[in-house]
């Protein structure tokens, strides 16, 4: 295994390989648009981490985290209780010093297996669609948003990938309407998308409709996480920034996006703030890539700040993988992929050298007193 000075080394030589290849994506970022600092917030966490509790020193965008539509009118049906977590979150943050942009996400991912369907079925058809745009249009209007974030996880077949980019091109269209009717500023338009352009895993295989994608997001964030978990029987990084033995990595996801014409100023780099956990089926083979029986602490899945506690009660020994840009740990039969604020910090070196937008984090409470959020702020040397 190699040193942590191996590491920066490597890290180091890749990012100038990366920049003389693409001649620093001058032409890019020579204007470039403001980065995006951004993290999605788990509304559901409000009562023990409120939206004053949010440092916004860190970031430039915050995205509520979700709203779904009703399954059959495709609008959104608010309760009492989510109208005032919505008005408290976009006041608060509009209200710190420094204020941050809000963007309202619509969907998610979770355990529900019905969700992508309501999407699918929404998308489908262009009144279903409308009802879908102008509703969400309307809370984002009402409570203050600057923005709607779209986070269809996933469409399943190429038809609702065709669906998704009709989807697009008709809400853009209604924001500029809107925008102009109301005289203000359009609202943003972004989407959360599969940290690869194309679904080479599936068994059906399809791509995102990537003139659409280009000419009426304002920025994708691709989920460059979640490439290993407990689902399968193998320890694997939760996200390999690289991988020598495989495609599921950050690096092969965003340039597919590129190949496929999406502009670098255009993407944003999803980052973890959890690990994955596995239970080893043998103690003694404690790498990446050795068999485990199941989920290990947390169910599977722990945040930063609960995998730092870990490691402090149980003096856990850690390693920096040097092939996938990633850290474990493993004590007894536990193992633990996660990232740290110094795998973090080579991630967003390589965002930058590459010419991304910026970055995101999922998600944001689950940060260690800001740690890694700090860090990769600071990390961020392009301007903004």
């Amino acid at each position: 295994m190699a040193s942590l000075n191996d590491l920066v080394h490597i890290l180091l030589l890749s990012c100038s390989l990366m920049i003389f290849n693409t001649g620093c994506m001058a032409d890019s970022l020579s204007h470039p648009p403001p980065a995006v600092k951004s993290a999605y917030y788990p509304s559901w966490l409000s009562d023990d981490f409120p939206p004053s509790a949010i440092n916004t020193s860190f970031f430039t965008h915050i995205f509520y985290a979700f709203l779904v539509p009703n399954d059959v009118t495709f609008k959104f049906d608010l309760s009492n209780s989510t109208d005032l977590l919505l008005s408290n979150f976009t006041t608060t943050l509009h209200h710190k010093h420094p204020p941050v942009k809000t963007l309202l996400s619509l969907g998610g991912g979770g355990d529900d297996p019905e969700l992508p369907k309501i999407f699918a079925r929404m998308a489908s058809e262009p009144s279903s669609r409308s009802h879908f745009i102008h509703s969400a249009i309307e809370v984002a209007r009402k409570f203050g948003f600057d923005g709607l974030d779209l986070d269809w996880e996933f469409p399943q077949s190429p038809k609702e990938m065709k669906d998704l980019g009709h989807l697009l091109k008709e809400w853009r269209h209604a924001l500029k309407k809107e925008a102009q009717s109301t005289a203000r500023p359009p609202l943003l338009l972004t989407a959360a998308v599969y940290f690869s352009a194309d679904f080479f895993l599936a068994n059906v295989r399809r791509s995102y409709p990537m003139p659409h994608m280009n000419k009426y997001l304002d920025w994708i964030n691709a989920m460059c996480f979640d490439y290993n978990g407990a689902w399968s029987n193998t320890t694997g990084p939760n996200a390999a920034l690289l991988d020598p033995k495989s495609n599921v990595n950050s690096i092969y996801g965003l340039r597919s996006w590129i190949k496929a014409g999406i502009p670098p100023k255009k993407l944003v780099m999803g980052l973890p703030l959890y690990g994955r956990t596995w239970e080893l089926k043998d103690p003694n083979n404690h790498s990446i890539g050795a068999t485990a029986v199941g989920p290990g602490p947390g169910g599977g899945q722990l945040s930063f700040h609960q995998v730092e506690t870990l490691l402090n009660q149980s003096g856990a020994t850690v390693v920096y993988d040097v092939d996938t840009i990633t850290v474990y740990s493993f004590n007894g039969s536990s193992l633990v992929s996660f990232d740290d604020a110094f795998t973090t910090t080579s991630k967003i070196g390589y965002a930058q050298a590459l010419g991304l937008r910026g970055y995101f984090f999922w998600a944001l409470t689950y940060d260690s007193d800001w740690k890694i959020s700090a860090q990769a702020s600071n990390s961020w040397i392009l301007d903004e």
